[in-house]
């Protein structure tokens, strides 16, 4: 038997965002193993696919899969735009204490959500580190540089930037600004606001099917280039705290005078 929920998660919803770019072959069996997870979770679920302007069936599969009444929903953007854009979309739109993040080519499981829920509220991001990964040795190296040379630039201490598996407290998420290649920086802005992250290991798998939709070029090339476009951002990057607040309640309507 499973234990009781902590008072803190009781209090929380979770929003799980799926981008999805031609992943019709995927998007089926994705489904079962999210209901999986909607079926052990003891926070209030929603999963928000973001269709980033998929040109295969996908668009039709979301449309019948998040029919009314069950725990998916979607929106669709009017062009592909990339992971970043789609992630932003995705946050934008949701009405959640909590953002998580996971994939939909079914690499990682929801279940390994479970695991992060005890480090909350104490951490303000979760980010799984992917152990014994199942790609090809051109995909594992060319992460392995970018992400090395990364955290040699930025410092952020993220071991694995790329895991497509976390969960980010709604007060960071809106904060995160949105250019090329944010995906890679979702921690390290989450620090750039004073945040906690907290890594986990999580199982990673074999792609279920379709191909990916990354390369050399944009594993390797396109990451040291948005690399220097966070240190530049991080540069400027202002916080603020408030100190004393004192403000009227806001009143229900208005009388009409005349």
């Amino acid at each position: 038997m499973s234990a009781a929920p902590s008072a803190y998660l009781v209090t929380q919803s979770l929003t799980v965002l799926v981008p999805v770019y031609n992943e019709e072959e995927s998007l089926p069996q994705f489904v079962v193993e999210m209901d999986k997870f909607l079926a052990q979770t003891p926070v209030a679920t929603t999963v928000l696919f973001v269709n980033d302007g998929s040109t295969d069936g996908s668009l039709a599969l979301l449309r019948d899969i998040c029919r009314p009444g069950t725990r998916y929903e979607f929106i669709s953007l009017a062009q592909n735009r990339g992971l970043s854009t789609a992630i932003k979309a995705g946050i934008d739109h949701c009405r959640s204490t909590l953002i998580g993040y996971i994939d939909s080519d079914i690499q990682t499981t929801p279940l390994d959500f479970l695991t992060f829920f005890e480090f909350l509220p104490e951490f303000d991001m979760m980010n799984g580190i992917r152990a014994k990964r199942q790609d090809t040795l051109v995909k594992k190296l060319s992460s392995k540089v970018a992400n090395t040379v990364r955290r040699t630039l930025i410092n952020d201490g993220i071991q694995d930037t790329g895991c497509p598996l976390k969960i980010i407290k709604i007060e960071y998420a809106r904060r995160v600004p949105l250019f090329h290649g944010m995906h890679r920086f979702l921690g390290a802005l989450v620090q750039l606001q004073g945040g906690k992250v907290k890594q986990l290991p999580v199982r990673h798998f074999p792609r279920f099917a379709g191909t990916a939709k990354y390369n050399l070029w944009n594993r390797a090339w396109k990451p040291l280039v948005d690399t220097f476009g966070f240190r530049w951002i991080r540069s400027r990057w202002l916080n603020y705290a408030i100190g004393e607040e004192q403000r009227q309640q806001a009143q229900a309507g208005r009388t009409l005078e005349g």
